[in-house]
């Protein structure tokens, strides 16, 4: 079973699995499945709500493994609520009706958001603690504590796994998250985040994924991540691929507060909201590197060059 199966990184996840498992998502009345393609046609659908208990143990009921794929991204402060509603109150939902079940197994796919950020740049691993801090965003502070609903099911009992995936490349057509990031070079943005940005092919995410499911060591967390790269590089390295401009100004301090006041001021007569906040900007400015060891030592992957990842993502087909 694959909560959040119609979008970006479950459909991934469904398309890889199709040829190994019989599939089941859960999805909610009208959701577009044309990320799935033609494989939606063989997927055993549930529709409902993920906040329902009752809905989800019957959804699960013939489950062995659940992954919980499920949520909202959004850097926009007032959706405050709304991450977590849809993040933490739907993910203890699922916990506690996985529990009513006896069902063991629960993957749970969090964010590196969800490891905390302090300002300092010292790598951050899994054993990362929680602190709290002005550059959590809201969306990092709903992922936080939907893991710890995720801990508190495997201390009654569930076997769970935790991936905190980074950024996700995915194709350009895929319209979901990563293509904000390609957007910026595509529009030809003059400036560039002073800050690092940690990434992975989303193909390569989902064979990492996967490999370690099957390996099937619960009970732990997994950072999925493959590299760190400045924006100044990575965004050069896009422009190079897409034959675009690259962005050649770094954003300084003034220009910092003049960015966060115009998309203030988009987002007040514009349909077109800019997920921009002064928690996102001061994040884009750091300097954090995710490590990615303790994936790579149990898995050895060996992960696809930067510039395949975008030769594809333009890829249409």
């Amino acid at each position: 079973m694959i909560t959040g199966i119609t979008g970006l990184l479950g459909s991934y996840l469904a398309k890889k699995l199709a040829s190994e498992a019989q599939l089941s998502g859960i999805k909610r009345p009208g959701s577009s499945k044309r990320l799935l393609g033609g494989l939606a046609e063989d997927i055993h659908w549930k529709e409902g709500e993920i906040t329902d208990v009752e809905f989800l143990a019957e959804a699960c009921r013939d489950q062995d493994i659940v992954i919980h794929a499920a949520g909202l991204v959004s850097f926009d402060d007032s959706k405050k609520e709304a991450l977590l509603q849809t993040n933490t109150y739907a993910t203890a939902c699922l916990v506690n009706a996985l529990i009513s079940l006896k069902k063991p197994k629960l993957v749970f796919i969090s964010s590196v958001a969800a490891l905390g950020r302090e300002g300092n740049e010292l790598p951050i691993n899994e054993e990362k603690k929680w602190v709290n801090s002005e550059l959590n965003t809201p969306y990092a502070i709903s992922k936080h504590l939907a893991e710890l609903e995720v801990w508190r099911g495997a201390q009654e009992g569930l076997q769970v796994m935790v991936f905190n995936p980074s950024v996700l490349l995915g194709k350009i057509s895929d319209a979901r998250s990563s293509s904000q990031i390609y957007r910026y070079v595509l529009d030809e943005n003059k400036y560039y985040p002073k800050g690092n940005v940690n990434y992975i092919d989303i193909r390569d995410a989902v064979d990492v994924m996967i490999h370690l499911i099957d390996k099937g060591e619960w009970n732990e967390r997994y950072i999925i991540n493959k590299e760190s790269l400045s924006y100044e590089i990575f965004f050069s390295e896009m422009a190079a691929i897409f034959g675009k401009k690259a962005p050649e100004k770094p954003l300084n301090g003034w220009l910092s507060g003049l960015v966060l006041s115009w998309a203030s001021l988009q987002n007040k007569f514009s349909k077109n909201k800019i997920p921009i906040s002064r928690q996102t900007i001061r994040a884009a400015q750091s300097k954090v590197v995710y490590d990615n060891s303790k994936i790579k030592n149990i898995t050895g992957f060996p992960f696809t060059p930067l510039k395949d990842t975008l030769q594809w993502a333009m890829d249409k087909t």
